[in-house]
């Protein structure tokens, strides 16, 4: 029995149809789940990691794909919690390839703002000479999600973002009618305003964003 096959039925064990009932109302019904709340996924899984560890240290990376191939969402998110445990001091040049995968598999604001803030900024803090062509690449894809990733991979940069990059992502995509484009620009925003505030402002009152964006980049920043 592999690793994911058992890591689905131990979740299988402790799952509430009801809860399951709820958690896919809440995410639209674009995902089937199990009916697992995160506390009692995350202790399943750091069970198993520990039953499994060397299995798992040397291949975290196919393990994550394999859960991210899966039918259930708490599967994907157990595949994320898995590689930005290992991954934090083992990310390789290679793992923007593997990183794209994931954010184009089974996509949805859950997973993407999670592997875009801990895994696409994580990785772009190791290798940060990559930062530009990689979010280029993001921004100029036909894919909103990785157009979303482009704009608020920093989130957790705080003094240490880049502005100028941040701006120009923000321009780029002002005039989005995409819900999850324009909030992703307002988030981007208004978190580097709790660093930068009078930049944020300025930047916000002299650029022309849609709505949305402005509200949410401003909420906290104007009262």
């Amino acid at each position: 029995m592999n690793f994911c096959n058992e890591l689905t039925i131990a979740l299988s064990q402790i799952a509430s149809p009801e809860d399951a009932i709820s958690m896919r109302a809440y995410m639209k019904e674009n995902f089937h789940y199990l009916g697992v709340k995160t506390e009692a996924r995350r202790h399943v899984l750091k069970e198993l990691i520990a039953i499994h560890v060397d299995e798992v240290k040397s291949n975290y990376r196919t393990i994550t794909l394999e859960l991210f191939q899966q039918p259930y969402r708490e599967l994907h998110q157990c595949g994320i919690d898995l590689l930005l445990q290992f991954s934090k001091k083992d990310w390789q040049e290679s793992d923007n390839v593997l990183l794209e995968q994931l954010l184009l598999t089974n996509s949805w604001w859950d997973s993407v703002d999670t592997l875009a803030k801990y895994g696409v900024g994580a990785y772009l803090v190791k290798f940060p000479e990559k930062k530009h062509s990689l979010i280029e690449n993001f921004s100029n894809s036909d894919s909103m999600w990785l157009q979303r990733t482009a704009i608020i991979f920093q989130l957790g940069y705080k003094s240490k973002t880049d502005f100028d990059l941040l701006k120009a992502e923000c321009l780029k995509h002002s005039q989005s009618n995409e819900f999850f484009i324009q909030k992703a620009i307002g988030w981007a925003l208004r978190e580097y305003g709790a660093v930068n505030p009078n930049g944020v402002i300025e930047f916000v009152n002299t650029a022309s964003f849609k709505p949305l964006s402005r509200k949410e980049a401003l909420r906290k920043l104007i009262k």
